[in-house]
């Protein structure tokens, strides 16, 4: 990796941009707290947590069912909300958003509806060896219901998929793709144009898993052609518990609800149900309004200071923090694919992972520890696990010298 040009005050302000954020400016251990933990959850903007405040304060009410004017305001509201996702990933239209709890609901509840209709015994499902366990567990749910099986896409040592091997997986018996659009533990940012590609020159739909790609870069999935992508509220700034899938309207009409409740139906009788149109099919019971408001205000947030700035300063920070990583003796980064987001992965020679993040937490540095939920990707580099450092917009070269000096020292105490 090159460095990128050091970008222009005036298109990303992070003075301004840390302000927004409160917990920024608390301390942990006696220490300010710097915070590169940002692929586990991302912190929340004070607009976000005004939004979520004022719902309840001044606008509290139920959806889809009321005629007073509370419940027809917050319906409005949540509707914009919908129509604000769909302007974001630029589907084709707002019935094709479907409002989750994250991106394992989401998941979920594709693996649950596609495999009733489109699954069958000796059938084949593809996923990669860097998928999170949320893109792993219910397709081999899946399987072991419908007596299918789990094709695995391999990857090199620099954590790139290989494509070749893939495209050899590729056969009239795969009924579905589901692959993570950047990897959560080695940032690769995956070539999910050419999977999707592949997979639709024979007809094979995409679930892609948008989880910490949403973040951090721009999503078109049109541009794409994805059938379905996913990603959490709380890892795009905005509030735990809520999330969306996209999916083309075509895929959305065949497959049956997930779930079965109020505000999924037309009519039920004893004898027969008839279920709503989408989206409100796959809605079931009272959703998260005050997370889907807060969702679709911390989206506001990242398109009110630019995508572009916030890739660009983020592939920064990065490209700061692997040459002062590379320059520490017995540091390995696992992940040094051409491709990547802000993460980074490491070990060090003859330390546990989870006594550095200890030591680390002492100095107030918040970084994460362990397999980070992909257990088979931790396993193909026969490490017990790794330091994960991710970053945010927040995030500043500054912390990362402390960070550096923060390691070095736990470093020392360690050997």
């Amino acid at each position: 990796m090159t460095a990128l040009k050091a970008i222009d005050k005036t298109t990303i302000n992070i003075e301004k941009i840390r302000a927004d954020f409160p917990i920024l400016s608390r301390k942990v251990n006696g220490k300010p707290l710097i915070y590169f933990d940002n692929g586990a959850t991302a912190q929340k903007p004070q607009q976000v947590i005004d939004r979520i405040d004022h719902y309840y304060s001044y606008e509290n009410a139920n959806i889809h069912r009321g005629v007073h004017t509370l419940s027809r305001d917050i319906t409005i509201g949540y509707e914009n909300a919908r129509a604000a996702i769909q302007k974001h990933l630029n589907a084709a239209n707002p019935c094709e958003i479907i409002f989750t709890k994250g991106t394992t609901d989401a998941i979920n509840l594709v693996a649950s509806s596609f495999s009733k209709r489109f699954i069958s015994k000796g059938d084949e499902i593809i996923v990669s060896v860097m998928e999170h366990h949320s893109n792993i567990l219910p397709w081999q749910q899946v399987c072991e219901e419908k007596e299918a099986v789990l094709k695995v896409i391999p990857i090199n040592d620099a954590g790139e998929l290989v494509l070749d091997e893939y495209n050899k997986l590729l056969n009239e018996k795969t009924k579905i793709i589901a692959i993570a659009h950047v990897s959560n533990t080695l940032g690769t940012i995956n070539p999910i144009k050419e999977i999707i590609s592949a997979a639709h020159a024979r007809n094979i739909p995409v679930l892609v898993d948008g989880a910490q790609a949403v973040p951090h870069l721009k999503v078109d999935v049109q541009e794409l052609d994805c059938d379905f992508y996913c990603f959490s509220g709380h890892k795009v700034f905005g509030p735990t518990g809520i999330g969306v899938l996209y999916g083309k309207e075509k895929w959305l009409n065949q497959i049956p609800p997930y779930q079965v409740g109020g505000g999924t139906i037309k009519t039920v009788s004893f004898e027969k149900t008839e279920y709503a149109d989408i989206p409100l099919k796959f809605e079931a019971g009272t959703p998260d309004i005050a997370g889907t408001l807060g969702l679709a205000t911390a989206i506001d947030y990242i398109n009110e200071i630019g995508l572009d700035a916030i890739t660009t300063y983020e592939h920064e920070l990065l490209v700061y923090a692997t040459e002062k990583l590379q320059k520490l003796q017995g540091v390995k980064i696992l992940g040094t694919a051409k491709e990547k987001a802000g993460v980074l992965s490491f070990i060090v020679e003859g330390i546990h992972p989870f006594d550095i993040g200890t030591i680390l937490d002492q100095m107030g540095i918040a970084v994460r520890t362990g397999h980070h939920c992909t257990q088979p990707l931790v396993a193909y580099y026969r490490v017990p696990g790794t330091v994960r450092v991710s970053f945010a917009f927040y995030n500043t070269f500054e912390e990362i010298n402390v960070f550096i000096k923060g390691l070095e020292k736990a470093i020392i105490m360690l050997k």
